[in-house]
């Protein structure tokens, strides 16, 4: 009979204990908002980890004119022998007035019977927006703008696949009638550019003009018979130099079959020779500067395109051979 009587008093005891140990909190996030405006409910119990409550649940609305939009959300956390668990839901009110939410309970339950937990009561108040003066009743204005939600790939992805379509629908027809005209107009009548060597025939007898060492400016005008040179070997033998260094200029033209001949050599000689000036700062002599310009045009001259040789490029060249 004692052991029966001690058991019901330690019972007691831990139920008592228990209920000193649970604390149950609710409240807004901010007490006040506009109607249609969105606020966060919490519910938070704060008890003993081996403690089994049964938390709140609320379906439509907290009371009311408070409805609810989404939630409960849980979450818990756990530190020592306690936990704290939190329920979350996303409320609103399209209804101006003060609200007060009765206290929110977690409940109990064991053969000694039931016991809840109580929280305090929550504040809201939900204000009208001042659109109209205080004695104007007669027109009707919108309460808040229209919430505008976020566009979703599942809406756009319709649109975008239209615009493809139509993307590619409009490039074949423009294909068609350019193919149109073209069998319509009969062939296109293609330009041959001028051959390589006459257009650097004509850039040296430009060179040769301008009189830049003669002025002083050698260094000029050795960067400016270079840019003929290698101009010339990209027009003539697709050998993109004007980006490349002297000798990966001369390895180019190498691969694309050019011999180490006589031709190779002048080339070679005339552009080590500017970059000694270009870039040793290398003062030649006056027979040196007019010896690299008809090396240079010694070298078109050897290498161009026999077949398509103007007569006036022939008779330019007669002409410097004589002159010097």
């Amino acid at each position: 009979m004692k052991k029966l009587i001690l058991s019901i008093y330690l019972l007691i005891s831990i139920i008592s204990v228990f209920s000193q140990a649970v604390n149950v909190t609710s409240s807004f996030d901010t007490s006040k908002i506009y109607i249609g405006d969105q606020v966060k409910f919490k519910i938070t119990v704060d008890q003993p980890a081996g403690l089994k409550l049964n938390l709140p649940f609320y379906k439509d609305t907290l009371c009311k004119n408070i409805e609810i939009i989404s939630g409960p959300v849980f979450d818990s956390l756990k530190t020592g022998g306690r936990i704290k668990i939190s329920e979350k839901y996303l409320i609103t009110s399209f209804d101006s007035g003060l609200y007060q939410v009765p206290p929110v309970f977690a409940e109990m339950k064991n053969e000694n019977g039931l016991k809840r937990f109580y929280s305090d009561y929550s504040r809201l108040e939900v204000m009208r927006v001042k659109v109209t003066p205080a004695d104007t009743t007669a027109k009707i204005y919108d309460i808040i703008k229209p919430y505008r939600a976020p566009v979703t790939v599942g809406e756009m992805l319709p649109w975008i696949l239209l615009a493809a379509i139509l993307g590619i629908l409009a490039w074949a027809i423009l294909k068609f009638i350019r193919k149109f005209k073209k069998s319509d107009t009969g062939a296109e009548i293609v330009i041959n550019p001028e051959p390589a060597h006459v257009i650097a025939f004509r850039e040296m007898e430009k060179l040769r003009e301008e009189q830049l060492w003669q002025k002083g400016a050698i260094k000029i005008y050795y960067t400016r018979l270079t840019e003929i040179l290698r101009q010339y070997l990209e027009n003539r033998f697709r050998v993109f130099s004007l980006e490349l260094t002297t000798d990966e200029t001369l390895d180019s033209l190498l691969k694309t079959g050019f011999k180490k001949d006589g031709s190779y050599k002048l080339l070679k000689t005339v552009l080590t020779g500017a970059d000694l000036v270009k870039f040793a700062k290398h003062i030649p002599e006056p027979t040196e500067n007019e010896s690299q310009y008809q090396k240079s045009w010694d070298f078109i001259f050897a290498t161009r395109e026999i077949e398509v040789l103007t007569g006036e490029a022939d008779e330019k060249t007669s002409e410097r051979e004589e002159s010097l």
